[in-house]
């Protein structure tokens, strides 16, 4: 009796919902731009092996639901993005001003059953962000994951 070869293959799962701001949480982000801004960001991810299933945001900041493949870390897909982001814009002078993205971000992990809801609340960021601003969301963010802000 011979015996299936086992295939080397891993599978990983693992969501992440990633939001990073604009330096400063300037509103560089306007209308048009970000959408072409957003289009970028899948293109390049695309390419870098980044399972982005959804990116949107408003004026100051960037939501994106992306799985971590099995080499990746947050860390280092944040920075993939972030950077390749920040130096197209810079090299295409799509802002008045030399863009930058904050250092910071935050991510959380999203269970498989709470994908959908994930999906949906960064597809609605521009009705959401009609009614409370981008800190107010912050300050939710930290009292829901109990997080302090650290001054240095």
């Amino acid at each position: 009796m011979a015996l299936a070869k086992p295939t080397a293959m891993s599978h990983v799962r693992i969501w992440i919902h990633l939001v990073f701001s604009t330096k400063n949480r300037e509103p560089l982000l306007k209308d048009d731009f970000r959408y072409y801004l957003f289009k970028h960001i899948a293109d390049n991810c695309l390419e870098k092996d980044i399972f982005l299933k959804v990116i949107n945001g408003y004026t100051d900041h960037i939501h994106c639901l992306i799985s971590l493949g099995k080499d990746q870390n947050i860390s280092k897909v944040s920075q993939l993005i972030k950077g390749e982001s920040s130096y197209w814009i810079n090299q295409n002078s799509l802002t008045k001003d030399k863009f930058a993205w904050q250092d910071d971000y935050f991510a959380v992990s999203v269970s498989e059953s709470q994908v959908d809801a994930v999906v949906g609340y960064i597809k609605n960021q521009e009705k959401h962000h009609a009614i409370k601003s981008f800190g107010q969301e912050v300050d939710e963010f930290m009292k829901r994951y109990g997080w302090e802000v650290v001054n240095d």
